[in-house]
């Protein structure tokens, strides 16, 4: 009996510790998921301690992502990335087959394909010289060009003020942790300068926190920029090139002709004599 009543002692004295440790690790548990738990509320009581800036920022960022949302679709429907067509239509340009070669331009509705076909109907009509047909395709292709950068200079804006702003915030945070300081008097609490310490802080983290994507999506955005610039003035180039070569061996046919002609004339006027 003596044993089976020590038993039982030790199995509660166990089931107690077991209890005890569970409770425990659910306080152990407790902050963090208070931690980590970021509701409603708490995101108001985070822009109430980021006061007006906080705010601006909050702003700013959904003006980041409208910004970045529309251009992704704007370069979808003009087809940004689109260059199959042009080597199809330098070939139907480099053999003289212009309605062919403006039809595979007129299916695109790629930028580059409106600028060549600007360059190609400009020279076909043979009514400007040279120099004044090129500026005027460079003159078409500069406003392409700034429709396919419209509104990047709005992200590069909004990603160079944001740390400022931040910085800003963080200013009148400090200003104001150290005006409750003062009115606290002699009875100076470490936790009020603390507190407002890292209120202050928390717009500098909003503002890096909308700089950084902001400033990773502006230079993917200006990558794809850059190459379609590159691809637009390579083929511009390219019909230029290709009408220089095509009017060059006109021009040599003409004078072989010429030739042939005034040759066959002195021999007309010599058989004569």
């Amino acid at each position: 009996m003596e044993e089976n009543t020590e038993n039982q002692v030790e199995s509660l004295v166990q089931a107690n510790d077991s209890v005890q440790a569970l409770e425990t690790a659910d306080q152990n548990v407790a902050p963090q998921v208070d931690q980590y738990d970021w509701s409603l509320n708490q995101f108001v009581a985070l822009l109430d301690a980021g006061g007006p800036v906080a705010i601006v920022l909050i702003v700013l960022s959904v003006i980041v992502l409208a910004l970045t949302l529309l251009k992704i679709w704007h370069y979808f429907l003009i087809q940004l990335e689109a260059r199959k067509f042009i080597p199809s239509a330098l070939d139907y340009w480099r053999n003289k087959r212009y309605s062919d070669g403006l039809e595979i331009l007129k299916k695109s509705r790629s930028p580059i394909a409106r600028v060549m076909e600007s360059a190609m109907n400009i020279l076909r009509d043979n009514k400007l010289d040279g120099e004044t047909a090129r500026e005027e395709v460079m003159r078409v292709a500069s406003i392409h060009l700034d429709a396919v950068r419209a509104h990047l200079k709005s992200i590069e804006v909004i990603a160079a003020i944001s740390p400022l702003l931040g910085l800003l915030g963080t200013v009148f945070g400090m200003m104001e942790a150290f005006k409750r300081l003062e009115n606290a008097g002699t009875a100076v609490d470490p936790a009020i300068l603390s507190g407002g310490i890292w209120e202050a802080l928390i717009t500098t983290a909003m503002g890096l926190s909308v700089a950084i994507p902001a400033v990773f999506i502006l230079n993917w955005f200006e990558r794809r920029v850059s190459r379609f610039q590159l691809a637009m003035e390579d083929a511009m180039t390219q019909v230029f090139i290709i009408d220089a070569m095509n009017t060059k061996a006109v021009s040599k046919e003409k004078d072989k002709k010429t030739i042939k002609a005034v040759a066959a004339s002195d021999s007309t006027l010599r058989n004569i004599k």
